[in-house]
């Protein structure tokens, strides 16, 4: 049975029509170039923002968000579940000492902030990964 692999890659890619198709002419960093039907790439790729894709920005961290839910936990505490466009979920809180200080509004910014600051470590991972591949498995420290 085959093996299953995970991988992230950066790309080039301009719209291109194929057998009356709608996709992309995609090249790799090798040179190699090839075809991806639109539906199959969107799901695959997303784009950058900056101006040759070598770093991410603010409006790439906001894109990536699918939607939030908040709900207060308790008398003091605001929790926020963040849903991605991949479907991945992230879980933070805001809790005040005081029940009389509980506002919503402050909670939701200090969720969103903490939201969107693991995102954009996450996504420095991604891009990472996607810039310089990974080390040959044979140089991978084992535990």
């Amino acid at each position: 049975m085959p093996t299953k692999y995970i991988g992230v890659m950066q790309v080039e890619a301009a719209p291109y029509e194929q057998d009356g198709k709608v996709g992309y002419l995609v090249e790799y960093a090798d040179g190699s170039v090839f075809w991806m039907q639109a539906s199959v790439f969107y799901r695959t790729f997303f784009s950058l923002s900056a101006p040759g894709g070598d770093t991410l920005t603010e409006n790439d961290i906001t894109r990536f968000f699918d939607k939030f839910e908040s709900q207060k936990m308790g008398e003091k505490t605001l929790v926020t579940q963040a849903t991605m466009i991949n479907g991945f979920s992230m879980v933070t809180d805001a809790s005040c000492v005081d029940p009389k200080n509980y506002d919503e509004e402050i909670g939701s910014k200090i969720c969103l902030e903490r939201l969107r600051n693991k995102t954009w470590e996450l996504m420095g991972f991604v891009l990472q990964w996607a810039r310089s591949g990974i080390k040959p498995e044979e140089n991978h420290l084992e535990f």
